[in-house]
């Protein structure tokens, strides 16, 4: 029962929203709004241009709401990453999207101990699996060694990112 009143609550505030946004919106309608009235023009003078309509404000649309469970979903920022020979790969600190919005690739901090030595290393989205939570062996799997990983360019901002991929195939971002 607490999930579900954790669910109903935000729901109900975002319905109070959108009621509170049609009521302003259907407030400020041209339709409702009164027109000033002019003086009639004057008899020998030909008749004025009736005057524009005001724009009209489109409605404001309700956004859509989505609840996700957090047995479906959660996030990855932070989280460990093994090997399938359950080496520590590191933990995931930053996704790569590409100029669509696509995921590219993940930026695993790599090495070291305790944040000393340790280097980003840019790998392929692809390279990464990620098990349910219902059959935990691990969390997120990577499909490389880590000797295939040490190999790896280090991951610098501003810089052209080469991306180490599971497939031993190069292949250019878009």
């Amino acid at each position: 029962m607490g999930g579900r009143l954790r669910v109903m609550v935000p729901a109900m505030a975002l319905l109070m929203l959108v009621s509170a946004s049609k009521m302003l919106t259907a407030q400020s309608s041209p339709d409702t709004a009164q027109q000033p009235t002019s003086p009639a023009p004057p008899a020998a003078t030909s008749p004025a241009p009736a005057p524009a309509p005001p724009p009209a404000v489109p409605p404001v649309a309700a956004p859509s709401v989505t609840v996700i469970d957090t047995q479906e979903a959660r996030g990855i920022l932070g989280n460990e990453v093994r090997s399938a020979a359950d080496e520590n790969m590191g933990r995931i600190v930053d996704v790569i999207v590409d100029s669509a919005g696509r995921t590219r690739a993940a930026i695993i901090d790599f090495g070291g101990f305790l944040g000393v030595g340790s280097r980003k290393i840019a790998v392929e989205w692809k390279a990464l699996h990620f098990v349910p939570a219902a059959s935990k062996r691990y969390g997120i799997v990577l499909e490389l060694t880590r000797d295939q990983v040490k190999l790896a360019p280090e991951f610098k901002e501003g810089k052209p990112i080469v991306v180490l991929g599971a497939s031993g195939i190069l292949e250019p971002l878009p």
